[in-house]
């Protein structure tokens, strides 16, 4: 059900933001629309998420009309904070959105075009589970402006989905994304590797599998072990081996290799799409530090330098929110030198990169060794830019504490 919610000061019963909070009508604002059910809790899975014995007084089929609440809310938040501003992406995560009719989805939608307007061209995705995705719901959810559907792919291999607790069916992978074009939607496949008992010519199928699949757009993702987790407490009992840095470190070489053999550029650590348009805008806005707001049971949202989150479990997210209330739990005013550490954090994995300008005194003196080192691409560093390169991108944590020491 998630890792603990951070600390913070508390947010008042009708959201308002702190005094003097200013929001900047040039910012981009996204909106993320989190639907926290699951059939089955995977193993390595720390996200909020929800099976149905564990939703205690929450309903999925009342989930849509409790969260559509929260936008009304939020409508009266921004317009008196000022100004409101359209959506230029909106990102439906998880948990597994399409266990919710695409009706619901539809009208979860409709609600933030009618709060808040959404730009034209708008960026609309929807994370899926591939046995969930058949050619009525990529249709129902193309018709209601979605434009974008990210498949929880994982893996082409049975064993090692298993060893992920995933349930779904490898080959509805190939029917989901034939769905999903037919309904003239943009496709994003997530892949996961470092999994207990994977070798890497299980990685390279599935790799070989993604890229037959012609998607637009491809995250990889190196397991990491989560406090908490079924996965954790199996390898802390010896029953499974840990991830094995060398051999996750091959993996994304190797995934680096096929992608960009395959007409796929990187554009962020763990991303690559087949061009910028295709890159996931929303999650750029993240890591570019631009404002969201993020709907739902322990989502997490940063408005005007304003970061906040809300109660984590759906029933007490539904209660708040049919007294009226504000369901978020807490929230902060990150101080100038947490908010350059985050930007060093976040803009260094993306390929565009950071100013070094934007590097306090010790960081900037610790570029000169991460390009002796082959972590940071000489020529654009000493152009004013840190770009990791592919080394770099692997120990992207070393590069993070050289430059904010």
């Amino acid at each position: 059900m998630g890792s603990a919610l951070p600390l913070g000061e508390p947010v008042p019963a009708d959201g308002a933001f702190p005094a003097g909070t200013a929001i900047d009508a040039a910012t981009a604002f996204g909106v993320y629309l989190h639907v926290p059910f699951c059939r089955v809790r995977c193993g390595y899975c720390d996200f909020n998420t929800y099976t149905s014995d564990e939703l205690r007084g929450a309903r999925q089929d009342q989930y849509a009309d409790t969260l559509l609440r929260e936008v009304a809310l939020a409508r009266g938040v921004l317009e008196r904070t000022g100004p409101l501003r359209p959506a230029s992406t909106v990102f439906f995560g998880g948990g597994t959105p399409t266990l919710l009719p695409p009706g619901d989805l539809a009208r979860m939608l409709d609600g933030v075009r009618d709060a808040f307007g959404i730009e034209p061209g708008a960026e609309v995705t929807v994370e899926a589970n591939p046995d969930t995705v058949s050619d009525a719901v990529a249709a129902e959810l193309s018709a209601s402006g979605v434009t974008r559907l990210s498949i929880g792919m994982q893996s082409a291999v049975p064993h090692v989905l298993a060893a992920l607790d995933r349930t779904h069916d490898p080959a509805n992978v190939r029917t989901a994304v034939a769905a999903a074009r037919a309904a003239g939607l943009d496709v994003s496949v997530d892949l996961i590797y470092g999994a207990p008992g994977e070798s890497l010519a299980d990685w390279r199928a599935s790799l070989e599998t993604a890229v037959e699949l012609a998607p637009d757009h491809v995250s990889a993702y190196a397991l990491i072990i989560e406090d908490g987790t079924k996965l954790a407490r199996q390898i802390r009992r010896g029953e499974v081996p840990a991830p094995d840095d060398d051999l996750q470190a091959d993996m994304y070489e190797l995934a680096d290799d096929l992608l960009s053999a395959a007409g796929f550029e990187w554009y962020e650590v763990s991303n690559w799409a087949r061009s910028d348009d295709q890159r996931s805008r929303h999650n750029l806005a993240y890591w570019q530090g631009t404002d969201w707001w993020g709907f739902g049971p322990g989502a997490h949202s940063h408005v005007g330098g304003v970061r906040f989150w809300n109660v984590k479990h759906p029933a007490a997210y539904a209660q708040r929110l049919a007294a009226g209330e504000s369901p978020a739990a807490a929230r902060e005013v990150p101080d100038l030198e947490a908010r350059s550490l985050e930007n060093v954090l976040l803009r260094t994995r993306i390929r565009e990169g950071l100013p070094v300008s934007e590097l306090l005194g010790e960081g900037r003196r610790a570029v000169a060794a991460l390009i002796a080192d082959g972590l940071v691409d000489g020529p654009s560093a000493l152009h004013g830019t840190i770009v990791l390169t592919r080394r770099g991108r692997l120990l992207a944590d070393a590069v993070v504490r050289a430059l904010t020491e």
